[in-house]
């Protein structure tokens, strides 16, 4: 499997088979280039504009922006309720976490998580390989809440989103502060291959942005 940070909260998951799968696309007013790709799935986590626009891709993609469980293209998908707040939603609304289940491995996109994950979610969550969590606070979890996250999926493979960076046009955390409770990688390069060895032990990867 490989994952491709296209910015912000997107990336482009792909399948040894070739199954493309692309998460929470975002439109031209937050800083990184348009996410113009080709895809077979798309999940939007909620709809706001830096991770709903799908505008921009192309392919026979079929959409996902609801709770509940799927089947496409064989690949296993659960949708399961959260919020964008820790509020319960009064302040920014619903958020949906994603988790895929791609060459035996599962990975979860946590979109706009906003609050720390309750028993019922973590359990209908379950473990999860690769976690793509967002760390920036200000409109999502912070580098804090973000471990707590961590720790409650029994992540592995850590892959932070939604922070900071010089393109991005509004202002969030940096990724620094998260980097402290965990051995991380900065890579040169936007994508990962995730390898059975990288599941042994908890480690974060920090994407470089192309």
């Amino acid at each position: 499997m490989r994952i491709k940070w296209l910015g912000h909260a997107c990336f482009k998951i792909t399948s040894k088979n070739g199954i493309r799968i692309v998460t929470d696309p975002f439109d031209d007013n937050v800083g990184y280039k348009l996410p113009k790709v080709s895809c077979d799935i798309v999940t939007t986590s909620h709809n706001h504009y830096d991770h709903n626009f799908t505008d921009c891709l192309s392919g026979d993609y079929t959409i996902v922006n609801k709770v509940g469980n799927f089947y496409i293209k064989n690949i296993a998908i659960r949708g399961v309720h959260t919020y964008h707040d820790e509020e319960q939603g009064a302040k920014r609304g619903d958020n949906i976490v994603y988790v895929f289940d791609v060459d035996g491995k599962k990975v979860c996109h946590l979109g706009d998580l906003g609050h720390r994950l309750t028993k019922a979610q973590i359990e209908m969550i379950g473990d999860v390989d690769v976690l793509l969590i967002p760390v920036g606070g200000v409109y999502t979890i912070d580098a804090e809440a973000a471990r707590d996250v961590c720790e409650s999926l029994n992540a592995k493979v850590i892959i932070p989103m939604h922070y900071k960076t010089k393109p991005l046009k509004f202002e969030l955390n940096s990724v620094d502060k998260f980097l402290e409770y965990y051995p991380y990688t900065k890579l040169d390069k936007p994508f990962i291959e995730i390898t059975e060895d990288m599941l042994k032990e908890r480690h974060i990867y920090v994407l470089h942005y192309e």
